[in-house]
């Protein structure tokens, strides 16, 4: 009898356990800056070199959220006011575009919404396998131990050049054994726990909060609406768009209406 009563106890601490792993959730908000190194015309602004550094610079800086279960997450920016304009209106693109990232760890999928020119997609693709080389440095980001872990891609620093501009970007990540969710901002994962900061060339991502286990649980919905496409093909549509706006501004320049801004990473 006594030895029922044991595992009977056993089994409902095991299935306890497993109930708590399932529901293992959070909500982590990450902030986002970068470095500009930017050259003006000051004959093209006039006085205005300040107001417009203060515009850029609010561009890159933004704050997003990555709400998480041990095999889904959704990473998205959080709405804010738009910056105010500075006579005629400035249009910033970006590479990548930006919009809602679904990941699904246990599938190793990925879903991304992205509005383009007005055009929504939906971007559907394989996640892929990140070759992280762990490192043996340590840091504290708020009440968390992180390790570091490095990477290195080849990336393309000008797609609209015919000539070669490939070149290897080292990315590296702080990550943290204790939050054991193996994912991050953008789309990084693949570590032995959440990434808390993030960086590459000038871009540097840093978690601000982390809220785990809230009362109110938490949703994660994946995106599900725009013309579906994969990463390669929506990259191709982008180059083309940019590659259009690029060339109806420039004829503009011959009016005065428009001026170029170099932004070097």
């Amino acid at each position: 009898m006594i030895r029922l009563v044991t595992i009977f106890l056993i089994s409902i601490t095991a299935v306890i356990s497993e109930s708590h792993a399932q529901e293992f959730q959070g909500i982590a908000t990450y902030k986002t800056q970068r470095k500009l190194d930017i050259k003006i015309d000051s004959t093209q602004v006039g006085g205005m070199q300040d107001e417009l550094m203060a515009m850029l610079k609010k561009q890159f800086e933004k704050t997003y959220t990555l709400t998480f279960n041990k095999e889904e997450s959704l990473y998205k920016e959080e709405e804010s006011l738009a910056p105010p304009s500075i006579g005629n209106t400035m249009v910033v693109m970006t590479m990548g575009g930006s919009g809602e990232l679904y990941k699904n760890i246990k599938s190793k999928r990925f879903v991304k919404q992205s509005d383009l020119l007005g055009k929504m997609f939906l971007i559907q693709d394989s996640l892929k396998t990140t070759p992280w080389k762990l490192q043996g440095d340590t840091k504290n980001i708020g009440e968390y131990t992180c390790y570091k872990a490095t990477l290195e891609r080849v990336v393309d620093t000008d797609t609209f050049s015919d000539e070669d501009t490939k070149k290897t970007q080292t990315v590296t990540a702080w990550y943290t054994p204790q939050i054991p969710f193996s994912n991050g901002p953008e789309e990084f994962q693949g570590l032995p726990g959440l990434i808390l900061e993030l960086s590459y060339d000038s871009q540097t991502i840093l978690c601000s909060k982390v809220l785990l286990n809230p009362a109110k649980q938490v949703v994660i919905k994946e995106p599900s609406s725009g013309t579906m496409v994969t990463q390669n093909e929506f990259d191709a549509i982008m180059i083309k768009k940019m590659k259009e706006m690029e060339s109806q501004y420039d004829r503009d320049d011959g009016e005065g209406n428009s001026f170029k801004i170099e932004i070097r990473n």
